[in-house]
């Protein structure tokens, strides 16, 4: 009904997102939304581990930081140096990032701005709170934090005092399909008829599997648990769904993520970078006067010969924003590997390496949890990318099923009308909404299983890596 751009703002060398002109287009995507329907509900997803701070009287404080500014830059030993890396990952079953909650806010600490803190929301619950006015956090987004215990699935407070971190500002939790109220009167009169804008009557805001992959892992087409999901945009989120954490050693040295699903659900995942990369690559391109189509690039690269340069896609040089084919060129020759010389070089490059990211993601996932796959669904923007997903399906020698792009919004969806009545009450039931009224395409493995192998152990420096030629 209303899209917009979410673009970040560099003030004073700090990284920061544009939050009220996110809220404002939301609104705007509300009144536009009620001209043409009348809503029933309301829920927000979004991305985690970003927050806001609120002070006593319930104002921001500040925009929130982008976890891709470098104010984490060196972060992870200060906290593991604080609280163990092994306990920290027995506790919370977080995949160790940067830019987690539990390192931003260390990298926050001592700031005036922290210490006049006595509410952090993240920013699915902020959203929220200004729309109905009550603070907490949801559960599944909260989950990405580093300060959520994995099996009480509630805060970990002791590993924040640990950490030398105020536990006073975690709100209370809440459980995805909590109706938390209705809109206030002056965001009412913002998107209703007074305004002449479209909601009539105000609808209830919903507090949904509100990170954006557990809204996303919601609307997997799945027809039973034996399969892998590849949420696919910005962001790779490869995993299985399981039914309680794995909170082992092996797990930890892995880096998977344990993150809460709908109804007691694990995400057991890894981030993998995505198709950032592509993105980037796309902006220097342009940036340089080159007026390349997707559709077009994305033709050209299934033209190159496969597997002709790979890299590691999580590579934290490729994490800030600037010029990706220069990195990714320069990472191909530190390893002996021909430099992409043509846009369609990088682009078959990074889809290669998104492939065999995956392919190594999917097979420790079920080594690790003992649940193994015969189908990988990849829902989110990636999946129109039909390369990207032939290639996901030789990398891995397993199907692949690709559909919705939209996921992460049906899964928000599809948990309103539930909370409201007006859905299946069980997460099998939601899902097989989405495969009646959705268009879904399929692959078929093909490919060489040996050259995917061997351009595996090239990669993590193993003898018997691909021949180049």
């Amino acid at each position: 009904m209303h899209r917009f751009p979410n673009v970040p703002v560099t003030v004073r060398g700090t990284l920061h997102w544009d939050i009220l002109r996110l809220y404002r287009e939301m609104l705007d995507g509300l009144a536009a939304a009620g001209r043409d329907a009348d809503l029933a509900a309301i829920g927000i997803d979004a991305w985690g581990c970003d927050y806001g701070l609120l002070d006593a009287s319930g104002a921001l404080l500040g925009n929130p930081v982008h976890y891709r500014d470098r104010r984490t830059d060196g972060i992870v030993p200060r906290v593991l140096a604080k609280v163990g890396e092994t306990e920290l990952y027995a506790v919370t079953g977080t995949q160790q990032l940067p830019f987690n909650t539990l390192c931003q806010l260390a990298a926050a600490a001592g700031t005036p701005q922290l210490a006049a803190a006595v509410t952090m929301l993240p920013i699915p619950d902020l959203l929220t709170y200004w729309l109905a006015g009550e603070q907490g956090a949801e559960v599944t987004v909260a989950s990405t934090t580093q300060l959520l215990d994995a099996r009480a699935r509630d805060w970990a407070r002791p590993l924040l005092e640990r950490a030398g971190l105020p536990p006073g500002i975690l709100p209370p939790l809440r459980q995805p399909g909590t109706v938390v109220g209705g809109l206030l009167p002056e965001v009412a009169a913002q998107t209703g008829p007074a305004a002449g804008a479209g909601l009539a009557a105000p609808p209830q805001v919903v507090a949904v599997a509100s990170h954006d992959t557990a809204s996303a892992v919601v609307a997997v087409p799945a027809r039973n648990h034996r399969f892998a999901y590849i949420s696919s945009g910005t962001w790779s989120l490869v995993g299985v769904e399981l039914d309680r954490p794995v909170l082992t050693e092996a797990s930890r040295l892995a880096n998977f993520s344990n993150e809460a699903g709908l109804d007691g659900t694990v995400r057991y995942l890894r981030n993998v970078m995505g198709l950032w990369l592509l993105q980037e690559s796309m902006r220097a391109w342009e940036g340089a006067g080159l007026r390349l189509r997707l559709r077009d690039l994305l033709a050209q690269a299934a033209a190159v010969p496969g597997l002709r340069a790979v890299i590691d896609p999580d590579d934290p040089a490729l994490l800030p924003p600037g010029d990706m084919p220069a990195r990714i060129a320069d990472a191909c020759r530190r390893s002996g590997q021909p430099a992409p010389q043509q846009p369609a070089d990088t682009a078959r490059c990074i889809l290669d390496s998104l492939a065999l990211a995956y392919r190594r993601a999917i097979r420790q996932a079920q080594e690790l949890s003992g649940v193994h796959a015969e189908v990988i669904h990849i829902v989110g923007g990636g999946s129109r990318n039909a390369l990207l997903c032939q290639l996901t399906a030789d990398a891995c020698g397993l199907p692949v099923v690709a559909g919705p792009a939209e996921a992460a919004a049906l899964g928000n969806i599809l948990v309103q009308a539930r909370a409201i009545g007006a859905a299946p009450g069980e997460l099998a039931g939601l899902r097989g909404m989405v495969r009646a009224g959705t268009r879904l395409r399929r692959f078929r493995p093909g490919g060489s299983p040996a050259r995917w192998a061997a351009a595996e152990r090239m990669l993590i420096g193993e003898p018997g890596g691909i021949e180049r030629r």
